[in-house]
């Protein structure tokens, strides 16, 4: 069965399935797990709360029940199985010719995707705040990078996104472009103009791909953004378990009803089968099909969840202490609209910094938010969550002022990416040392380092380290709550370098 045109909105289309209210994986796995099995096979606990008492008292006897193994019959195997039903449903709700589900999250959609991509060219045309799984299936690919630079709040220490025209520009200049990549929404809920993206790359010839990891809710309700492949993308990643709601770890990968999906679908299923566990996780896939299901038959839901986060917003401009960031998107042409659910906050406009803010909302108040920069948090409300916004708010008003209100010179400036010497590939693989990271300044990364969160690179393989670099990188890891993602040491004073000499 084909499934609904990308030209079509997500889960409120007309004539949508009214199969949209089952979920059939979620239910037979649940009635499999019922049954008095005799579990002779894996996973080695066998549902036994007996003899793995301290494992069920971790998980739950249910959770033990329902922890089966794939391929198995009245589950998983043949075109009308639970499980085929579940992904067929999953494709109609998104818009998508077809959809794989995943067990290693979004990080394992984006190197599917590269992977693949490597079968249409050797250049992939990239947003250059991707995240670093798509710098993983670089490495993977040997895919040569052609990076697209976002617009760049610096101030907050924020990428958004990139322009159309941008895109086109970076197409135009490597005309031997296997595809275009763009991430959209970004983490602080920027969203790009996925259609005029998708038009730039169709008029190079090529498929747009789309990070669409923070917007996996969208088009589930009026109020939100459409989702990126009713607006023409060709091939697009979700990161369910975020906003979405499954559970950690789970995710979608959707492959458009484009020009490209015959050239690509079968080269995405290879590379599926190549990067997914042959132990994948029953209950994962379980989450996967019960979120389908909320987020097409929720819209209510959704709506109680919009109006928190709205709520939320309307506090903090009230009280007036802090900011909130995307009442300044419109500044940005590269932002079309804002995703309703994120909620980012300036706090350096308050007086304290974000990781600080992050660090003293967790510890002092068992308040926990998604994002710090150096400026800014994010928090987020799931789609169908119902979170205590007046705590929220009351705890974030509690925070100590700790610098001089405003955006001052003190807040740390995003670092511009240093100079592209080898492709991901060759950095990664070359022979390379640890030196002090003063010594580094100059020389090529071998490893991809992001401040964390929210995990965009600030160096990937390939790229010379600047002193900028190492400032920011040593500054974010001295804030408290403040961490640096694939750094050898915490305090990085230590950077992994190629050994060649000096650029």
């Amino acid at each position: 069965m084909r499934n609904p045109s990308p030209t079509r909105s997500a889960a409120h289309s007309a004539g949508q399935s009214a199969g949209q209210s089952a979920a059939p994986y979620a239910e037979a796995l649940t009635a499999h797990a019922r049954e008095p099995w005799l579990r002779l096979n894996v996973p080695g606990h066998a549902a036994d709360p007996d003899a793995f008492a301290e494992l069920a008292a971790f998980t739950g006897e249910a959770q033990l029940r329902l922890d089966v193994p794939p391929l198995l019959d009245g589950l998983d195997l043949g075109p009308d199985s639970p499980r085929a039903t579940a992904l067929r449903l999953a494709a109609e709700a998104w818009g998508a010719r077809r959809t794989w589900f995943l067990t290693n999250g979004a990080s394992q959609g984006n190197r599917i995707a590269v992977m693949a991509l490597r079968s249409l060219g050797e250049c992939l045309v990239v947003q250059r705040s991707v995240h670093s799984s798509v710098v993983d299936g670089l490495v993977l690919s040997g895919l040569r990078a052609a990076f697209v630079q976002p617009a760049v709040d610096r101030a907050l220490g924020i990428a958004h996104g990139v322009t159309a025209s941008d895109l086109a520009r970076a197409l135009a200049a490597n005309p031997d472009a296997a595809a275009a990549c763009v991430v959209t929404p970004s983490y602080f809920g920027a969203v790009a103009d996925v259609r005029a993206l998708a038009d730039a790359a169709h008029a190079a010839g090529v498929p747009l791909v789309v990070d669409e990891s923070w917007g996996a809710h969208f088009g589930f309700h009026p109020e939100l953004p459409r989702n990126a492949l009713a607006l023409g993308a060709d091939l697009v990643i979700s990161s369910t378990h975020k906003l979405g709601g499954s559970l950690t770890q789970s995710a979608m990968l959707h492959l458009g009803d484009g020009p490209f999906a015959d050239r690509l679908e079968p080269v995405l299923e290879r590379v599926f089968q190549l990067t997914q566990s042959t132990s994948e996780s029953a209950l994962l896939l379980g989450s996967l099909d019960l979120t389908r299901r909320r987020l097409a038959t929720g819209t209510d839901a959704v709506g109680r969840s919009l109006r928190a986060a709205e709520l939320v917003r309307e506090r903090i401009r009230d009280r007036g202490r802090f900011a909130v960031v995307s009442d300044g998107f419109a500044d940005f042409p590269d932002i079309v609209a804002a995703d309703p659910l994120r909620i980012p906050v300036d706090t350096r406009a308050g007086g304290i910094p974000g990781h600080e803010a992050r660090w003293r909302l967790m510890t002092e108040h068992q308040v926990l938010v998604e994002v710090a920069t150096d400026s800014a948090i994010v928090a987020v409300v799931g789609a169908g969550s119902a979170p205590d916004t007046a705590r929220f708010v009351a705890a974030l008003h509690a925070l100590p002022v700790t610098v001089p209100p405003g955006r001052g010179t003190e807040s740390l400036e995003l670092p511009v990416p240093g100079e592209v010497r080898m492709t991901a590939r060759e950095a990664f693989f070359a022979p390379s040392r640890s030196v002090p990271a003063e010594e580094a300044v100059g020389q090529v990364s071998a490893s991809t380092l992001a401040a964390y969160p929210p995990g965009i690179p600030n160096v990937l393989p390939g790229e010379v380290i600047t002193a900028e670099l190492v400032s920011f990188l040593q500054s974010t890891a001295r804030t408290p709550g403040g961490h640096v993602r694939g750094a050898s040491d915490p305090e990085v004073r230590n950077l992994r370098t190629v050994s060649r000499p000096r650029c």
